[in-house]
């Protein structure tokens, strides 16, 4: 209202300005049109302060809004990447709808290097290299995927499905350092404390060195460690904690982060050997900010199907060890078994003289496995025939059946193809490829593969049957399991027993 009283006051005397010029104009003397004049002049000038003075109030208006504004940003929740604004697909890792708005804790400016003081580097010759010590923490296949066991100050992130068993196996970590003498402090913060005593008498954990503190605030949980000295340290999960010297709600990149920062402050002043649950996103990455994956010591990913008993821990990520280890178990009603020969229970149940099986030796990290690749070829009654792949890489079923086609001269137009790893696993080495080709034609062509066959290569799009690492491994594990036949690309391994295949048809020429 005030503005609008404001413009019609100078309209009004705009107005009055025009009429005494022009009354100056049209008659009377050279006075009176001269005291018009300056009269409109007067006028002009207050209609020029009068507008210079609203310019100035929106001005410091809009800086004030800018300084209100400036204390928020926006942050990309998959790398961890700042903006001003809203942005729609993130410049660093190139995701779409990621950033998410956070507030910028108060007091944070740039920092200085005139008062800082110099510190004293040391030479890489003269630091002493020792190994560090391992805390066996009970469950063998766990010890295997750590490298032997847990490091003392170490930080351990574990992320996998809801439901996949990532709390099971955590809880029998702990039941089994407060058996052998270490005290454990498992703090939860998606159950309570009674449900989570629930779940460990299903599962027979009832040692006295486990405490439970049901609590998501992060500044009690530090309270709590510094005050009971455990050795080990559980936080499930990361995302449900939050630090209260931020305003943002549990879960956002902030939290996350800022958590993370504070439990890597515990793990490395005290000593305290902590082990982070995180959950996934859609996509199998775990959730928040890259930056809590390069924070932590190791990064463990649960793999697996829930609606099967087979459980993969895989290492992707191991200051203290190799990265390339997994440890298998199976889910039972006691909880997480460790699973010594899996080649052994993954082929029990497999059935020979049945068209569209075959045995691929695979390798996962460092450790053989031979799984059971299962393919079925029927008409299709759809204009588009379907190619469904389970346990196996879409893109590389589509690849290998139009190396079929065209190189071995087989025809899947008008069939729906089907494909699936038996036991529920996943296999996405390019070795799949030549078990995949010869469990395709033996399906088209309904025909059985030899019962004690294993297979591995990689084909190239020419046809050919490439060389794999591990070959030497891959064939002392069919060996072991009585496979006498094991089809590889030529000069893979000099191990007796194997049939060198040169390209794709060739070995169905010799199998199918």
């Amino acid at each position: 209202m005030a503005a609008g009283r404001g413009h019609r006051g100078l309209r009004r005397r705009c107005r009055h300005y025009r009429v005494s010029q022009g009354r100056g104009r049209r008659g009377g003397s050279g006075e009176a049109a001269a005291t018009g004049r300056r009269a409109g002049r007067h006028e002009a000038d207050a209609c020029s302060a009068d507008r210079q003075g609203r310019f100035q109030r929106r001005r410091r208006l809009g800086r004030l809004i800018v300084a209100a504004k400036s204390r928020a940003q926006w942050r990309c929740q998959n790398c961890g990447a700042s903006a001003p604004r809203w942005v729609g697909r993130c410049p660093e890792c190139g995701e779409f709808g990621t950033y998410v708005e956070e507030a910028v804790e108060a007091g944070v400016g740039r920092l200085s290097a005139a008062g800082a003081s110099a510190a004293t580097p040391t030479r890489l010759s003269d630091v002493t290299a020792e190994e560090a010590p391992r805390r066996r923490t009970g469950v063998d296949e766990f010890d295997r995927v750590l490298g032997g066991g847990l490091v003392d100050g170490s930080l351990v992130l574990l992320g996998g499905e809801p439901g996949i068993g990532k709390s099971t196996l955590l809880l029998q970590v702990a039941d089994s350092l407060g058996a052998s003498g270490d005290g454990v402090l498992y703090v939860t913060g998606e159950e309570s404390a009674q449900q989570v005593g629930l779940r460990a008498r299903r599962l027979g954990a009832t040692s006295d060195g486990v405490c439970l503190l049901s609590e998501m605030n992060v500044a009690v949980v530090e309270a709590t460690v510094r005050a009971s000295s455990p050795a080990v340290l559980i936080l499930d999960s990361i995302q449900t904690a939050f630090d209260p010297d931020l305003e943002s709600a549990p879960g956002t990149v902030g939290q996350v982060r800022a958590c993370a920062a504070r439990m890597m402050r515990i793990a490395k002043e005290l000593g305290v050997t902590t082990l982070l649950v995180g959950h996934v996103t859609k996509d199998g990455s775990i959730a928040g900010p890259r930056v809590l994956e390069h924070l932590v010591d190791t990064v463990l990913y649960f793999e697996g199907d829930r609606d099967h008993a087979f459980r993969i821990v895989r290492a992707v990520k191991n200051r203290f060890g190799s990265a390339s280890e997994i440890g298998i178990f199976e889910m039972g009603e006691c909880g997480l078994m460790g699973v010594d020969s899996a080649s052994t229970l993954l082929l029990g149940e497999r059935k020979g003289g049945v068209a569209g099986s075959a045995v691929f030796a695979a390798m996962e990290g460092q450790r053989p496995l031979l799984v059971e690749l299962q393919a079925l070829v029927t008409p299709s009654y759809l204009p588009a025939p379907r190619r469904l792949a389970t346990g196996v890489d879409a893109a590389r079923l589509l690849q290998v059946l139009a190396v079929l086609e065209r190189r071995a001269g087989l025809s899947f137009a008008g069939m729906d193809v089907l494909v699936s790893v038996a036991g529920g696993l996943r296999v996405a080495e390019p070795a799949v490829d030549l078990p995949l080709a010869l469990a395709l034609a033996s399906a088209l062509r309904d025909s059985a593969l030899p019962a004690d066959l294993a297979a591995f290569g990689e084909l190239g799009l020419t046809g050919h049957v490439r060389r794999v690492p591990h070959a030497q491994a891959r064939v002392r594990e069919a060996t072991r399991l009585g496979l006498a036949q094991v089809a590889a690309a030529p000069g893979a391994t000099d191990v007796h027993g194997v049939l060198e295949v040169a390209d794709v048809r060739s070995a169905l020429e010799l199998f199918v």
